[in-house]
């Protein structure tokens, strides 16, 4: 058992090691545009809260 798991990460380390990691600038990047899509949707469905919110209140006022 000890033998299969050594044997695993022995793997795992060497596929790992064929991995090719964007450089920091490209992560830096891409993360800026994932914070600003997360804001534009949550900008998007709050204002959809909103607006259904005040329509039921028309509706069961």
């Amino acid at each position: 058992m000890l033998s299969n798991a050594k044997n695993f990460f022995e793997e795992v380390k060497g596929e790992l090691e064929k991995v090719t990691w964007p450089a920091r600038k490209e992560t830096i990047a891409t993360t800026w545009v994932v914070v600003a899509i997360i804001l534009i949707i949550s900008l998007y469905l709050g204002a959809c809260d909103v607006v259904l919110a005040k329509l039921m209140r028309l509706i069961l006022a």
